[in-house]
């Protein structure tokens, strides 16, 4: 990462979000690295950008569909790359036409000369990494969003090099490697398809029971089948989506609908309110496994002392389909790692004891094979090995503001904190940082509401209302206001809306339209 020309970060906040990812940014920036920063708030990032797109929530796809125009218009692509590596680009081309420098700075508020300069910066660079974030993925076109970025990356060549490509911020630890080993509704381990008849038969030789080609539900659809008392019953395991979900009056009457809940954590959460049965979690430092991180390299955890409940969660899962006449007898994690191996060949070749000498990169095939440190370097991972061009068209946030709610509300996060902040707000030393949840408010905005730093607001969304301090800070823009979730005395996704990604589920939570009331 250090080697980088150009660090275009998109939709992240990693100083505060990914505190020891942005080291590395920050590593590269001292050595002369350019910084583009696409974002609706002056993060810390933003303020020492060579440009800042301050675009408007919601205009992710009409900000790179203009920065793609911009490149084709001057001559800047790529052109050898895009004939060799790819196709579909005369529709590409075709698409972005329609956004016009013009059209691109109304839709975005970001300046024409600041999108040029960018365009400029990216394409003119040798080595060039797109890094985003949850502002990416958290809107309604959030997986659009990403094939945006894909485009921008494909038409300058800037994948399949090392100091390339696109880095994902996952939002927490080892999202990766949960993905990686099959919690999605529609893939086995390893995202082999459930329609697959080949991986099911695979699966159905290793487990000895016959498996769906159902595609299952997302977390956000089983929450709405327990509200129409379709699921019977539940069990949540390291999740608190009575704080964390989205439109929490729809998720809490959901936990109340659903017959029988059970919810295995560290702590008592906003979750734990509900169940009918907790089971005691065991922490990091309680358990042996591996962590998957970003750039997709598996890690060893080991356990510094025993479970403090007597056991891990593996041993807890292994014991009650155990009991529902699945018989799992695994004596360790080791074993569990070594029947992923054999199921899942990108990890193949990854053991327990080679990660007692090394951290590997999947793929990793076989048990010679060093890990892969750069994907893509010849051929995409599609049949036909080239890379797909998506034409893609601005929409906007499924919540926009209104003469009765004229703010957007973006959610994010803040250093001290910890997603849910069951285990952050136990600590005395962060509390005293950090002891409550605020609101940042622009000082014009502030200004004509009357509101000081310190005064108690409430925010109120179309599904409920808020009380927290407020902030008057230019880190939010003119009609924006911003709020973490950190904190169970004010609750923000109350607020936040039902609108969601209709291709992952994922929620919308970084655009509702709210307002705000000394």
């Amino acid at each position: 990462m250090p080697d980088i020309d150009t660090l275009f970060l998109f939709g992240s906040n990693p100083t505060e979000a990914h505190p020891i990812v942005s080291i590395w940014l920050k590593k590269a920036l001292r050595k002369g690295a350019k910084l583009i920063v696409g974002d609706p708030r002056k993060t810390w990032m933003a303020k020492r950008a060579d440009i800042w797109l301050n675009l408007k929530p919601g205009s992710n796809i009409a900000m790179l569909n203009g920065l793609v125009n911009v490149i084709l218009q001057k001559g800047w692509e790529n052109k050898d790359f895009i004939a060799k590596r790819t196709e579909g680009f005369d529709e590409l081309k075709a698409k972005v036409k329609e956004y016009d420098l013009a059209r691109v700075e109304k839709l975005t508020g970001v300046s024409k000369e600041n999108i040029v300069e960018a365009a400029r910066l990216y394409s003119h660079a040798d080595k060039a990494m797109i890094v985003y974030g949850l502002g990416v993925t958290e809107h309604r076109t959030g997986t659009e969003n990403a094939m945006a970025i894909a485009n921008l990356a494909l038409v300058c060549g800037h994948l399949g090099r090392p100091s390339t490509g696109i880095m994902a911020l996952r939002g927490q630890n080892n999202v990766q490697g949960a993905s990686d080993l099959g919690p999605l509704p529609a893939t086995l381990p390893g995202y082999q398809s459930v329609k697959d008849p080949k991986a099911r038969e695979k699966f159905e030789k290793a487990w000895g029971v016959p498996i769906s080609e159902k595609i299952g539900l997302k977390s956000v659809e089983m929450l709405d089948e327990c509200k129409a008392g379709k699921f019977k019953g539940l069990f949540i395991l390291g999740e608190d989506p009575a704080q964390t979900d989205p439109d929490l009056n729809h998720v809490n009457k959901a936990l109340e609908s659903v017959e029988f809940l059970v919810v295995q954590d560290i702590f008592h959460t906003e979750t734990t309110k509900h169940a009918d049965v907790i089971l005691p979690g065991a922490s990091f430092a309680e358990k042996d496994g591996t962590f998957t991180n970003g750039e997709r390299r598996v890690q060893r955890v080991r356990k510094a002392i025993e479970p403090l409940a007597g056991k891990a969660e593996w041993q807890v899962i292994s014991e009650l389909a155990t009991k529902m006449g699945y018989c799992q007898s695994y004596r360790n994690p080791s074993e569990i790692m070594d029947e992923i191996a054999g199921l899942v060949s990108h990890y193949g070749g990854i053991s327990y004891e080679r990660l007692e000498k090394e951290s590997l990169q999947w793929p990793c095939p076989t048990k010679d094979h060093p890990g892969t440190t750069t994907m893509y370097t010849d051929l995409f991972a599609r049949p036909n090995g080239l890379a797909l061009f998506m034409s893609l068209d601005h929409k906007g946030s499924g919540e926009v503001p209104d003469k009765q709610y004229p703010f957007v509300l973006i959610t994010g996060r803040v250093r001290e904190h910890y997603n849910n902040g069951s285990m952050t707000r136990r600590s005395p030393g962060i509390m005293e940082l950090v002891p409550e949840e605020l609101v940042e408010i622009n000082p014009e905005d502030a200004e004509k509401l009357k509101i000081k730093s310190g005064d108690m607001v409430t925010v109120s969304s179309k599904r409920g209302s808020v009380r927290a301090k407020a902030k008057v800070t230019n880190r939010s823009q003119k009609g924006n206001v911003f709020m973490t979730f950190h904190f169970d005395k004010a609750l923000t996704n109350i607020l936040t809306s039902e609108h969601r990604d209709p291709i992952t589920g994922t929620p919308e939570y970084k655009a509702c339209a709210v307002r705000i009331e000394r």
